[in-house]
C-alpha cells in the first residue's frame, strides 16, 4: 500500500494509464514541478500537493497498464494499490479525474475490449461511480487530434455516454495540458466542487 496520506480531508485524484500526461496536468494545475519521465511508469507512488491552509489536496496516482521494462507483477501491484487507495478514501475524494491520451485512447480501449475483458480505463470509470466518486474524463493531447468532435463522441461512446459529447461537458473535458489549455477541465471540476459545497476551492481551478 502507498505511504502515509497527508492529513487532508478532501482531495481530487488524477488516475489513468502511464504516459497520458497526468504529471504534466498536475504541474499545470498547481504551478509546481513534479517528476515526469520520458519512460512510462516513472511515478510509482502518489504525488500529493496541498494548498495550506485549505483542507484539500490534489493527488496524482501512479499510471497503470503496460510499462516497458517493468515486470508484470509490479504493474499488477501498482494497479491493486490504486484501487485500494480509491476504496479507502472514497468518502474524501470529491472528483476522480481519469486522464486519457486523446490520440491513442480509442485504439487502446478497443484493443482491450473483448468478451471476457473490459479496458482498465472504462472499468475505472465505472468503479469510481460504484464507490460514489464523481468521475471526469480529461481527454488530453487534443492538440494532436484532427477531428475533435468525432474523436470526443467516440470516446464518450466507449464509456456509455451517448453522443453528442457536448451534452456531457461536466464529464468529458478536452484539454492539452502541455499547452496550458485545461479550462474545460477546470470548469467541470468547479461544477462538481459546487455540488460538494466547496466553492472555496474555485480559486485553484
Amino acid at each position: 500500500m502507498f505511504e502515509t496520506r497527508p492529513d487532508r480531508t478532501d482531495e481530487i485524484v488524477l488516475v489513468g494509464r502511464s504516459n497520458v500526461g497526468k504529471s504534466t496536468l498536475m504541474r499545470e494545475i498547481t504551478g509546481h514541478s513534479f517528476d515526469t519521465g520520458q519512460r512510462p511508469g516513472v511515478t510509482r507512488k502518489p504525488n500529493h500537493y496541498d494548498w495550506a491552509p485549505e483542507d484539500f489536496m490534489l493527488t496524482d496516482l501512479p499510471g497503470f497498464g503496460f510499462m516497458k521494462g517493468v515486470p508484470e507483477d509490479v504493474r499488477e501491484a501498482i494497479k491493486t494499490d490504486i484501487v485500494q487507495y480509491i476504496e479507502e478514501y472514497a468518502d474524501n475524494i470529491l472528483v476522480g479525474v481519469i486522464v486519457l491520451d486523446g490520440k491513442a485512447a480509442i485504439d487502446i480501449i478497443d484493443r482491450h475490449t473483448g468478451p471476457d475483458s473490459i479496458p482498465h480505463t472504462v472499468e475505472l470509470y465505472h468503479f469510481l461511480r460504484d464507490v460514489g466518486i464523481t468521475p471526469v474524463i480529461a481527454v488530453n493531447k487534443m492538440d494532436k487530434v484532427d477531428d475533435r468532435d468525432a474523436r470526443l463522441n467516440e470516446i464518450g461512446d466507449r464509456f456509455g455516454l451517448m453522443p453528442p459529447w457536448e451534452q456531457w461537458q461536466e464529464t468529458i473535458a478536452p484539454i492539452s495540458a502541455k499547452r496550458g489549455n485545461i479550462e474545460a477541465l477546470n470548469e467541470a471540476i468547479r461544477e462538481h466542487l459546487h455540488d460538494a459545497q466547496r466553492d472555496d476551492l474555485f480559486k485553484f481551478f
